[in-house]
């Protein structure tokens, strides 16, 4: 049964403690939110909310992960693969408009939208007389994971506390003031949805009832309250507070959806179960368990830039006003924040039993968000885990493989109704629904290798975890029902003999073609991948050899008159083209095939792509540059990047006008907000600092792993000089290693490297190498000429 979602307030009258030094781990304001991208966010992977920081009227705007609208349904065309032939040949012929427009009528997903992420609703709390506070603060601790609204009223000193707790599936808020009893407020609940109510209960809770529109999902959202001292009622739909010293509301959230298929659930009795197993904790004790689940998570990495980092005169200043400032000071600390929030925005949205991180994550105050707020797998879902694994969040990853195991079903259908194809198969997008049918438009809806890319996800968390058993029972019959379809659907260019994927195209631009670079790459990664995993689990040689068979048969990849790696089969990049979408160069980041080592000549190709391609881009396109360059061991160029990524955001629409960013809180900014660009961000700063290779040798060009290159751990490969003195622990490296460095004036001064599993560490450094036969569980310390020490 699917985690219950809980919202727990906890409200004291105790005198506030005594404010401590600001950490260099926290965002804060002077001033309430008053955009939704101004306020701080707070999750526990089922439950999001944003906290807007009011004094005399406190906005919690929440999300349930599977408040969605749309019902169980199979996107499917039936019999969409009778026209697939016709379409491959138009192509062929080069009538790219024909094919897209029989592809309109004949190929795409029944119905061709797919469904959008909702808004829940509101925790509205009223406190009357606070309406001019003086000596406000509002702050989010990524440390801790709490939210604080810290304000002066009548004389009285407030402190609020918001924190959201996995292990109580609940989001707390606690109010202290320095006057006991003199605590009055009203709570209330505030519907997202027209088709809903709220009642009062005899029991004294609230009760808020509804269904989305055009959806089978209906709701539940309960307050309930306890107090001690004064007095308490429900009247008029909200639950009023005089003369208290304390009171504790509880917010549970709950729907009837069960799984994709599975409506049957009832919300009222998840949360009256919930309501049952809280009613004897304390706030101390729900606290207490939160900041221990969190800090177990969020404090396996530190992260610390530049010797003061957080002394420097601009780390004193309101968040919002640092991110105004970075471009024209030094403000290193900054990027160590912004990498530590990609990794809470991690934990708050994507945790074991509930939805992936989605579009925005986990939080949406829009019931009509953009590109409804879904799952965009020609990037987008992807970049969202790109940090997980080697920022020690592994873990986070697994609600993706949940999914995963869905999509294989329902992708499944879809390989055999569109291409007659075994396997299964995803297109750019799917829903809570798992739609894996091709969506929106022809020209760039088709496009075969979305769960081929997210099949590499599962190949990576082995790489990282070594976790032999999640290799034979989850990813590995993932990986081969992928494979499996590209066995059946890749076809022969009847010019060249070589096998192409098709139709499909270069995500977003180019139109409807035959074999675009990417998904050449894609496809022959996740061949090569599925055979080292078969050679793991000694299993399937006879499938081996045929993918082995078959990745030879790729079409290769091309250099074009530009000096550029070509994006398509034929020449014909633009070097004027700055699309945001940089597809063609996915063998060099996230994918391995192009590497400085392995193939120098396609590595100078792809650099020439990217600097065609120009640094401005959306806040995601910008993520992903940002690793590019740390790929192609520019650290400069990729703290250039860094540094119009951190540069306040327009909080429009997407559009000429609109200015790529971070808005107010740190979201980032597409615009409008995409938490793509977080997590790319995250990962990138990770990149610069550490590298290393599959040690399998898969998808590493054939070139790099005959001539002993592959393996490597690679050690500040692309140190920005803005960033050169510093220190960072927690990370993890393909091989199950985790890694410590210290560097000063852009130098390593020491490495230190614990291996969780038993085999080579291979170690690279500004022109040493270092091989050792690692032992599970010991710890090896490297100097700068990587001599033990």
């Amino acid at each position: 049964m699917k985690k219950l979602t809980v919202v727990a307030l906890a409200i004291l009258t105790a005198a506030p403690a005594a404010v401590a030094q600001q950490s260099p781990l926290t965002l804060w304001y002077d001033k309430p939110a008053v955009l939704w991208t101004d306020a701080l966010p707070v999750g526990n992977g089922h439950m999001g909310a944003m906290i807007f920081g009011g004094a005399s009227r406190e906005r919690i705007q929440f999300n349930e992960h599977t408040v969605w609208t749309g019902e169980p349904h199979d996107y499917a065309h039936k019999g969409a693969a009778q026209s697939l032939a016709k379409i491959r040949q138009l192509l062929w012929a080069g009538k790219q408009k024909e094919a897209e427009d029989l592809a309109m009528q004949e190929f795409m997903s029944e119905p061709l939208h797919q469904k959008a992420y909702q808004a829940f609703g509101d925790l509205l709390i009223e406190m009357p007389g606070a309406e001019n506070p003086s000596g406000y603060k509002r702050s989010l601790d990524l440390d801790t994971g709490i939210a604080t609204t810290e304000f002066t009223s009548g004389g009285i000193q407030y402190r609020r506390e918001v924190f959201a707790s996995y292990p109580a599936n609940a989001i707390v808020v606690r109010i202290s003031a320095s006057k006991p009893g003199g605590l009055a407020f009203q709570a209330a609940l505030k519907s997202a949805h027209a088709n809903s109510q709220v009642t009062g209960l005899p029991s004294g809770e609230l009760s808020m009832t509804g269904q989305v529109a055009e959806s089978a999902i209906r709701f539940e959202a309960r307050l309930t309250a306890t107090v001690q001292g004064g007095k308490q009622e429900v009247r008029d739909g909200k639950i009023s507070f005089t003369g208290a010293n304390s009171a504790t509301l509880i917010l549970t959230g709950a729907t009837n959806f069960k799984n994709y298929r599975d409506v049957s659930a009832d919300p009222k009795p998840r949360n009256t179960a919930t309501l049952a197993g809280l009613r004897n904790q304390s706030y101390d004790a729900l606290r207490a368990a939160h900041i221990k689940d969190h800090q177990a998570l969020f404090r396996r990495v530190s992260l610390l830039l530049s010797a003061a980092s957080a002394a420097t005169p601009a780390a004193k200043l309101p968040t919002d006003q640092r991110i105004a400032a970075f471009a024209k000071g030094d403000d290193p600390a900054l990027v160590a924040l912004l990498f530590q929030y990609g990794r809470y925005l991690m934990i708050g949205s994507s945790r074991p039993g509930g939805q992936p991180a989605n579009l925005q994550g986990i939080w949406n105050d829009s019931n009509q968000p953009a590109w409804d707020s879904k799952y965009t797998d020609n990037i987008n879902t992807e970049m969202n885990y790109w940090p997980v694994e080697e920022t020690n969040l592994s873990e986070c990853h697994l609600p993706l493989f949940d999914a995963l195991r869905d999509l294989a079903q329902s992708g499944a259908i879809t390989a055999r109704e569109h291409y007659h194809a075994g396997g299964w198969v995803l297109h750019h997008n799917f829903d809570l629904w798992r739609g894996t049918a091709p969506i929106n438009a022809s020209n760039h809806g088709i496009w075969q290798t979305g769960g081929a890319w997210l099949s590499t996800h599962l190949w990576e968390h082995y790489l990282f975890t070594g976790d032999k058993e999640f290799l034979r029972a989850t990813a590995y019959p993932l990986m081969v029902g992928a494979a499996r379809f590209f066995i059946d659907a890749l076809v022969k260019d009847p010019k060249t003999g070589f096998l192409y994927t098709g139709p499909s195209n270069s995500p977003e631009q180019g139109g409807l073609v035959m074999g675009p670079t990417m998904d050449r790459e894609i496809v022959r990664t996740l061949f090569g991948e599925t055979i080292a995993a078969a050679k793991v689990l000694n299993v399937d040689a006879d499938l081996r050899q045929r993918l082995a068979a078959m990745r030879q048969q790729i079409a290769p990849l091309h250099i074009g008159q530009h000096g550029q790696l070509q994006e398509w089969m034929e020449d014909t990049d633009d070097p004027k083209n700055q699309h945001r979408h940089v597809s063609h160069l996915w063998a060099v980041y996230p994918g391995s095939e192009i590497t400085p080592y392995g193939t120098p000549d396609l590595f100078q190709a792809a650099r020439q792509s990217l600097i065609f391609r120009g640094d401005a881009a959306t806040g995601w396109s910008m993520g992903w540059k940002l690793n590019l360059w740390a790929r192609f061991l520019d650290g400069d160029h990729a703290y250039q990047i860094m540094r119009n990524l951190i540069a306040p955001a327009a909080d429009k629409a997407p559009g000429v006008d609109a200015r790529a960013g971070v808005f107010k809180n740190l979201f980032d900014a597409h615009p409008p907000f995409q938490i793509d660009g977080n997590f790319g961000a995250t990962a990138g700063i990770a990149e610069m600092l550490l590298e290393s290779d599959d040690p399998y040798g898969t998808p590493t060009s054939l070139t790099a792993v005959q001539s002993g290159e592959a393996g490597f751990l690679h050690l500040l490969p692309a140190l920005p000089s803005a960033l050169a003195t510093g220190k960072v622990s927690g990370l993890v490296a393909r091989g199950g290693f985790e890694v410590a460095l210290d560097w000063q004036n852009g130098k390593l001064v020491k490495a230190t490297i614990a291996a969780r599993q038993s085999k080579p560490l291979k170690v690279r450094y500004a022109g040493h190498e270092i091989e050792i036969q690692a032992k599970a569980g010991q710890t090896y310390r490297l100097g700068p000429d990587l001599k033990a020490r």
